[in-house]
């Protein structure tokens, strides 16, 4: 999705919150990944006020020359010390695709959101800094680098890190399976949804005009949902062309979204969210195609134009190579669809 933003002519970053990292893993080389969090180690084991004693202005200076992790941006915050004076460059993925790599270790980050909570409600400078770091990282490098897009991945629980990441979006969607496990993970979505914005609405009225300006004007917003691995069975008589199997749940995800998601959430009508983001677009699996690109690090479009292919690779990517060409085309349609969603809700 974001290389098909990317190369529609939006200007894209990507920050990895997810604990496993898929993104770092799928997007930079094992050597990069390592040379990033190496030259970092320091910082997240000890601190950085502690490396601050250790360490001259050029010396720390270096360190924001090349891309660093988004556990290295946040620790200033972790530690509740003074923030960096100038930001890292992100990781070029291409000219108008940039990522804030992952770290595995993310997770202290979350642990100060958990601890430092119940502070807000008071007003405490620090609990309320921890709480929105995430979105004002995101708007600083926004300001310095004119992004047309910022997302945010993130795993899939409903943590303290992801409540202070979707709470403190702007929009977000979600990808849905067709399966009983997507129709009550959107459940579990929709009621910690409507239990965190009663939070954050407690805490909006309780802090100064100052610390409100930290906070997004109003609560994040639902952008939809998308299908995807759908089996795919092409009949006059089969709505989007999927299996029985999986037509069965796929017709349930707009009854569970009005169900259990807000309509406070739901500035899109309710017409529009009926239909996955980019309709058929994504929805049906893409054989060995995402596994190959994950190897190879780029877009499944662009396997077969690879100098470095495989030999092992070879016949299964001839074979079906207008297949995966195909897949341009339909992620780019599914782009589109995503940014009409995004204009939707202003």
């Amino acid at each position: 999705m974001a290389h098909a933003l990317s190369q529609a002519g939006y200007k894209v970053l990507l920050l990895d919150a997810d604990p496993q990292c898929n993104l770092t893993i799928y997007s930079i080389d094992v050597e990069t990944i390592h040379s990033i969090w190496a030259a970092e180690d320091e910082v997240v084991e000890l601190g950085i006020e502690e490396v601050r004693k250790k360490k001259n202005a050029t010396e720390l200076e270096r360190l924001h020359r090349t891309p660093r992790s988004l556990h290295y941006l946040l620790q200033p915050t972790i530690d509740g010390t003074g923030e960096y004076e100038k930001l890292p460059p992100p990781y070029k993925v291409n000219p108008n695709l940039h990522l804030i790599p992952g770290r595995l270790s993310i997770h202290e980050f979350e642990e100060k959101i958990s601890t430092r909570w119940s502070d807000a409600y008071r007003g405490d400078a620090l609990a309320i800094r921890t709480i929105t770091r995430i979105r004002s990282l995101a708007e600083e490098y926004s300001k310095k680098n004119k992004y047309d897009y910022i997302i945010v991945d993130t795993s899939p629980s409903l943590g303290a890190l992801n409540k202070a990441i979707i709470s403190t979006v702007d929009g977000f969607f979600v990808p849905a399976a067709p399966d009983m496990f997507s129709l009550y993970g959107i459940r579990n979505i929709g009621n910690s949804l409507k239990k965190w914005r009663e939070e954050f609405e407690i805490i909006y009225r309780l802090i100064s005009t100052d610390k409100r300006k930290l906070f997004p004007s109003r609560f994040v917003q639902f952008l939809g949902y998308t299908i995807y691995n759908a089996r795919k069975y092409t009949k006059a008589t089969a709505p989007w062309n999927l299996a029985q199997a999986h037509l069965k749940y796929a017709l349930e995800i707009p009854n569970v979204i009005n169900e259990h998601i807000g309509k406070d959430l739901r500035n899109i009508s309710e017409t529009v969210l009926a239909q996955p983001i980019g309709g058929e677009s994504i929805m049906h699996g893409h054989n060995t195609f995402p596994t190959l690109a994950q190897h190879y690090r780029v877009p499944m479009w662009e396997i077969p134009g690879l100098a470095t292919l495989e030999k092992e690779h070879q016949n299964t990517v001839n074979g079906q190579k207008p297949d995966i060409l195909a897949t341009k085309g339909k992620y780019a349609e599914f782009a589109e669809s995503l940014v009409q969603r995004v204009q939707m809700i202003g």
